[in-house]
């Protein structure tokens, strides 16, 4: 009832969500979008075989590389040819649609699932979710940083629940030549069985390396031969902004764990969470959960998870709070959690605490804290097949035929 009166007024919470971002935006000339500047200036260095030799010069904290795939740099290079203020209004414009794709993506797989039609109910639903989503640390600090990320996932995540295999496959073979993250998408084609969209992923990913060669062998060379898996160049492992486990058990411990058994302990377990919410999600053919159970895996195996990496919270949440099965109390507690550390910007109050992004140790609250997105991501993992159960077991009482008055009798003298 409340959400239902919530939502007579969400075109208007989405415009006040969108003039209140604007307002603390100021003036396009005052955007930082640090990120946007690294694609929009070194990724023209490709045409001249110099796109991992030359930085830019002026960051806040450092000389910022290029780091992702030739082929990115290919991509970026249109955006280049814009002006540095016309290609940040247009890069925070394309974002902010890519956000209401993917709140619109993830409903959808909801009342799918749900048997529901999509209606005006639905439609208003995003427009409020996008509002709110607005203002979680991922989402902010994407668009802050002018990252890649919404752009990015919407498209995989488009892809992923394709229904023509060599489209899916295309679209996340595609993204993973973008940026590397994207290639854990495969592993959900693998354990629902759609090995076509697997086999046409990794031709995908091919044909962007191949284009890659063909823009500039040299440079595709140093990327692919010398430059990969080197998670320092990319940035400081240990700071706190690294929401990964390698990230949080390096704070922890005082020291970069790198590949070292602390992580290789920490990764198993992942794995076997994973593998369990994975087998649970299959079993009861919920696509959404199955698509956020490997991408909350991929957050946390991957030795670089920024915390704006972690924009899947928002499907996340969306999956946890639809559905009547799943709103008892660990469902909700689940749900609050990650709001609460992604709406109170956490990561901004432990950043401002730490003296310096190169410094590892910390005091043990400061790297308690640190754990705030790994921790829930394995505990989501953990209870992920509970919440499975509980929904299924809904289901099928919500699809028996209701008690006639002959049978209520019967079952009572029985």
């Amino acid at each position: 009832m409340a959400e239902r009166r919530l939502l007579r007024f969400a075109p208007l919470v989405l415009l006040l969500s969108l003039g209140r971002y604007a307002w603390v935006l100021g003036s396009p000339d005052g955007w930082g979008m640090i990120d946007l500047k690294v694609y929009w200036s070194l990724a023209p260095n490709l045409l001249g075989d110099r796109l991992y030799s030359v930085d830019m010069p002026f960051t806040a904290d450092f000389p910022l590389p290029f780091t992702y795939p030739p082929f990115a740099a290919l991509v970026f290079i249109p955006l280049s040819w814009l002006p540095w203020l016309a290609a940040r209004v247009l890069w925070q414009m394309l974002s902010l649609v890519c956000l209401g794709w993917l709140v619109r993506t993830a409903l959808g797989l909801v009342a799918a699932r749900s048997g529901q039609p999509w209606d005006a109910t639905w439609s208003r639903r995003v427009m409020l979710w996008t509002a709110l989503a607005l203002w979680c640390e991922p989402v902010r600090k994407t668009l802050d940083f002018g990252q890649i990320n919404l752009v990015l996932i919407a498209g995989v995540f488009a892809a992923m629940v394709a229904s023509r295999q060599a489209l899916a496959g295309l679209g996340v073979g595609v993204a993973a030549g973008l940026k590397l993250t994207p290639a854990i998408s495969s592993l959900y084609f693998l354990v629902t069985r759609r090995f076509a969209a697997a086999a046409w992923s990794a031709a995908g990913f091919a044909l962007t390396a191949a284009v890659g060669f063909l823009a500039s062998p040299a440079d595709s060379w140093r990327y692919w031969f010398e430059l990969l898996g080197a998670a320092d160049r990319v940035g400081p492992v240990g700071s706190v902004i690294n929401q990964s486990l390698r990230g949080a058990l390096s704070r922890s411990l005082g020291y970069d764990v790198g590949t070292s058994w602390p992580w290789l302990l920490a990764v198993a377990v992942s794995a076997v969470l994973a593998g369990f919410a994975l087998r649970a999600a299959v079993r009861a053919g919920d696509t959404l959960a199955t698509v956020v159970a490997v991408q909350l895996f991929g957050l946390l195996f991957s030795p670089i998870s920024w915390s704006h990496h972690w924009v899947w919270v928002v499907p996340l949440v969306l999956w946890i709070g639809y559905g009547a099965a799943r709103r008892g109390p660990l469902a909700w507690s689940l749900a609050a959690a990650w709001l609460v550390v992604t709406g109170s910007d956490l990561i901004t109050f432990l950043i401002e605490q730490q003296p310096s992004i190169w410094e590892i140790p910390r005091p043990w609250p400061l790297a308690a804290l640190g754990w705030c997105y790994p921790l829930l991501g394995l505990i989501t993992l953990a209870v992920l097949p509970r919440l499975l159960r509980t929904d299924t077991g809904a289901q099928e009482q919500d699809e028996r035929p209701p008690l006639t008055e002959t049978s209520k009798v019967g079952r009572s003298v029985g």
